[in-house]
């Protein structure tokens, strides 16, 4: 079965830090959520809901040092039935919420959240969120995290080495003729050209002698 609970609201009391006997940390705490509507007659109204909240691990310790009374945070997790007696032996029941990831709303100069390194975590914690896991603190997507394709692009555009640019253009070599070389001179038709015999019939009758 589906069961995920997403909230926003402000914290109702400072975190009650505790460790159990295998040294996990654990933080309790409550959350109010607010919701405003219109009544029958258009008047303004608000609803508050007051719910029990549990971070576990690191998480717990981080929302420990950072967020108090007022803190406005917004929480992911899972919707949780505990069932106890009390010290009269009643039976006693209560719904709570398993925090699972939360982001941190707000800043420090609106209220809410602790002090202790206020230059630093100022910028560094605020609007960010926490997964109990802890080995990927994305926790509610963010949508800064998608710059990182452009950036393993432009990266890999960078280490891409540039073809060389100094190869010579290929250029087809004509084989160049000597046309006079090939032609005979005049010196050498007269000497290459064979002699003609020329007979000449002249006729006695002819001589004017």
């Amino acid at each position: 079965m589906f069961n995920k609970v997403i909230l926003v609201g402000n914290l109702t009391r400072d975190i009650e830090l505790r460790y159990a006997q295998s040294g996990s940390a654990i933080g309790s705490t409550g959350i109010a959520v607010t919701r405003k509507f219109s009544g029958a007659n258009g008047e303004k109204r608000e609803e508050t809901c007051f719910i029990d909240i549990t971070f576990f691990g690191r998480q717990a310790e981080i929302a420990n040092q950072y967020l108090n009374k007022g803190s406005k945070i917004l929480v992911e997790g899972r919707l949780k039935f505990d069932q106890w007696q009390d010290q009269n032996g009643n039976n006693r029941s209560k719904h709570s919420i398993t925090v699972e990831s939360m982001e941190m709303l707000g800043s420090q100069t609106q209220g809410g959240f602790k002090d202790s390194h206020q230059d630093q975590t100022n910028s560094q914690y605020s609007n960010t969120s926490y997964s109990s896991n802890y080995q990927n603190p994305t926790g509610y997507q963010n949508d800064s995290n998608m710059n990182s394709g452009y950036r393993e692009q432009e990266s890999f555009a960078q280490k891409t080495p540039k073809r060389a640019t100094n190869e010579q253009p290929y250029e087809e070599k004509i084989p160049e003729i000597d046309i006079d070389s090939d032609l005979p001179t005049q010196s050498q038709n007269r000497q290459n050209k064979p002699k003609q015999n020329i007979d000449v019939n002249i006729d006695d009758e002819e001589i004017p002698f």
